[in-house]
């Protein structure tokens, strides 16, 4: 409006670009403190088709995601000013409260929203009309399970000293370890075990905690804003003010095994004490105290540390400002579906996984710390798996299994090569999205604003130091990480499947082939020399990635046909850089498998000419097959649909195939991710069924991203063969070799660690 201030415009502008995907959203629930407010709701998001034709198909399947908005108080009744705007045809809405302020805000958020409200406050659950008890925990503890269950390196430990990362990062768990200790420091402080999501208790808290910190910094320095007392505090030395061992033991403290400068008593002592009493397997601390403030994090870990005997550490989560409002919304969307059963929403049961591109940090440019001036806000999102993912069950630790060969944290050159290689790759993915949908009007410019802004998070991780919080809005920031966030731009732009032309070409191209192929296999009598061939082509098959800088050279030169028989003929001569050959032909002709699963990478003659003479091998012997491959496109990496549909044609050519395909004993699975890397802690859990139930005792991983840049060191309950070409110059000098070095690397079964 003409007369609006430029504040107000800006304010307005925010609220807009904040809260998106209001116009379907039936759920919500809020955290209000005294000066924070935390909005969470849930939305369906349209997710556009790339057709045949190269067009775009609109009314796609719908996805769900998850909102959760930080700001401060101020701006509250405008916030729910423009939900009420957005929303108004949206009916069957509720709403559940947690917090401190909340019976302050009751009637304004029941006129905004004309919901039936639900509150979560001082231990009771109001309903409409009608009371029952309820936690008052029960929204943070839920929240806290939430978010271990769902995100990958949520939990972290914190480590002063390092000198490459101050944050290390603890694997997924879906199932967390409990019992736990919850320490939340807010005014004061709280102690609860945790034992699940509906079993937990107080054991223990204090007076003591942000109001205490607060009230005497004032007074003693005349300063009332929190966040400059805490940089104070980070600049001065405790040891002037605390009481420490040296103070009360004066010279006794070497006798007594103590240092003189241990603060007698601390937070992080007095977490350690109850869960010796209360036993606990994790103490995880939490509460504005503690967030974000790398001064209270050092005194906690180094406290529990040194107080348990380096049994134990400190944990802090990345997203624990929203671990209340979170829990509200799960409690209150149990409600909703209870009071709405035919409009019940059932993706509370699925897995999520962080949305990158929609969050604060590394999404909108929406400054998060400090939120107390102007109109600052926090943003998380999350997005619905559509199914549930879990643990593979194979893995000989699922504990401590890590997917990633290098962290980019810690790793200063591979950080530095993979931002530039990510940087320099990105204008062929976007030339190749436009491929797809050449048919589209403005498929140049959306395909520009995804180069844009993939460039931009680039940058941003490149000049933002290591022991920042931007730097680990990823978690351990890695490879998967990278291309998670590109797939999830392209995506977010409409570009579903940016080589999705290319991919039908190549598909062709090696259909064409596959009869001679099979017909040159069947002709070698000798078992041990046929696997030999198939292995070769397995590996001549996995050269062709358009992920890999060199490859697409070729690819694309016009001076050189690049084909499966030349990539065969160019393979590395034997010793490969990793060579178990031998060991793997050994184990294949002396043991009958039982169900071998393989994990496998691109379309075209990877899969075509590489994988299924491979797998055809292991038929022929009576053994069982399950093709795992993507559930959603990542650069021209087969996918599970995709697989089942180029079988049937394959079915047509070969009648080993095809009977296999009729007897059930070659089968198609998705593995329940999008990405040219896997991660182990997240499979479909559907596949992990189908793999105990099948009996597998082989897994085989092919491909770079899957097999090197992931699970390299992966261990296995059955045996194991990683194969693939090394494309990147990079890798195969850090490994020893050259370019197009081949690894073949089998490993047999470990005992699984309990």
């Amino acid at each position: 409006m003409a007369g609006d201030s430029k504040d107000s415009v800006d304010s307005r502008s925010t609220i807009e670009n904040t809260l998106q995907g209001l116009q379907n959203a039936k759920q919500f629930a809020f955290d209000i403190g005294l000066s924070l407010v935390k909005i969470a709701y849930s939305s369906t998001v349209s997710r556009p088709v790339t057709t045949v034709d190269c067009k775009i198909k609109k009314n796609g399947a719908a996805g769900r995601r998850l909102h959760f908005i930080q700001f401060r108080i101020e701006k509250f009744k405008e916030c729910l000013d423009f939900i009420q705007k957005e929303c108004a045809s949206v009916s069957r809405r509720t709403a559940a409260c947690a917090g401190a302020g909340t019976n302050e805000y009751e009637r304004t958020i029941a006129d905004a929203l004309r919901v039936d409200i639900v509150f979560f406050c001082q231990g009771l659950m109001r309903r409409l009309s009608r009371f029952r008890k309820v936690d008052d925990m029960d929204c943070l503890v839920r929240g806290n399970n939430f978010l271990l269950n769902n995100l990958c390196d949520e939990a972290f430990t914190y480590d002063h000293h390092s000198e490459t990362c101050k944050y290390s990062f603890e694997a997924i768990n879906n199932k967390p370890s409990f019992p736990y200790l919850l320490v939340n420091i807010g005014t004061g402080t709280c102690i609860y075990r945790v034992e699940s999501d509906e079993k937990f208790e107080r054991v223990g808290g204090s007076s003591i905690g942000g109001g205490s910190f607060f009230g005497l910094g004032s007074l003693l320095t005349d300063i009332f804003d929190f966040d400059i007392l805490m940089q104070m505090a980070e600049e001065g030395d405790h040891r002037n003010m605390d009481v420490l061992v040296s103070d009360i033991y004066e010279g006794r403290t070497r006798k007594l095994g103590l240092t003189e400068d241990l603060i007698a008593g601390s937070f992080g002592k007095i977490a350690v004490l109850y869960s010796d009493s209360k036993p606990a397997n994790r103490i995880y601390f939490g509460g504005f105290f503690v967030r974000n403030h790398p001064i209270v994090m050092r005194t906690l870990s180094f406290a529990v540390e040194y107080w348990s005997k380096g049994k134990m550490q400190a944990q802090f989560l990345r997203h624990e400002s929203y671990t209340a409002v979170i829990g509200a919304f799960l409690l209150g969307l149990e409600t909703h579906n209870e009071k709405y059963p035919q409009d019940a929403d059932m993706s509370y049961k699925f897995s999520w996984k962080e949305h990158y591109t929609g969050s604060t940090e590394l999404g909108r440019f929406v400054p998060t710390a400090p939120l107390s001036s102007g109109f600052n806000v926090g943003v998380l999102e999350l997005e619905c798996c559509d199914m549930k993912l879990c643990s593979f069950p194979l893995l000989r630790n699922s504990v401590v299994y890590c997917p990633d060969t290098v962290s980019l944290n810690h790793d200063r050159e591979a950080r530095e090569f993979w931002l530039s290689c990510m940087a320099d790759s990105i204008e062929k993915t976007v030339s190749k999205a436009v491929e797809s949908q050449f048919n589209c009007s403005n498929v140049e410019e959306r395909a520009d604003s995804v180069k844009k802004k993939y460039l931009s998070y680039l940058t941003i991780l490149r000049e933002k130091p290591l022991y920042t919080f931007h730097f680990i809005a990823y978690g351990c920031c890695n490879v998967r990480n990278l291309l998670d966030l590109r797939e999830q731009l392209l995506n977010e732009y409409y570009f579903d499947d940016a080589y999705l032309h290319q991919k039908r070409v190549e598909n062709e191209m090696a259909l064409c082939e596959l009869h001679d192929v099979l017909v040159e296999v069947d002709r070698i009598e000798d078992s041990r020399e046929r696997q030999y061939t198939v292995m070769r082509g397995l590996l001549a098959g996995n050269v062709f990635d358009w992920g890999a800088k060199e490859v697409v050279k070729r690819l694309e030169s016009s001076s050189c046909q690049f084909t499966f028989q030349s990539a065969t003929a160019a393979l590395q001569e034997r010793r490969w850089l990793i060579d178990d050959l031998d060991e793997w032909l050994d184990a294949f002709q002396k043991k009958k498998y039982r169900c071998v699963l393989l994990f496998v990478d691109n379309s075209g003659a990877d899969v075509v000419l590489g994988v299924i003479p491979f797998a055809r091998e292991f038929l022929k012997c009576g053994t069982k097959v399950i093709i795992a491959c993507n559930s959603s496109p990542a650069l021209n990496d087969i996918t599970a649909s995709e697989l089942t549909v180029l079988l049937g044609r394959i079915s047509q050519i070969d009648s080993v195939l095809a009977e296999a395909l009729e007897a059930k004993l070659l089968l198609v699975s998705d593995n329940g991710q999008g990405s040219p890397c896997l991660d182990l802690r997240r499979v479909n859990s559907s596949l992990c069924d189908l793999a105990t139930k099948s009996g597998v005792d082989l897994i085989v991983i092919e491909g770079m991203g899957r097999a090197i840049h992931t699970n390299f060191e992966a261990e296995f309950t059955c045996d194991s063969l990683r194969v693939a070409v090394i494309k990147t110059k990079w890798l195969a000098d850090r490994l020893g070799g050259r370019l197009f070095s081949v690894v073949c690397k089998f490993r047999q079964a470990r005992d699984a660690v309990e």
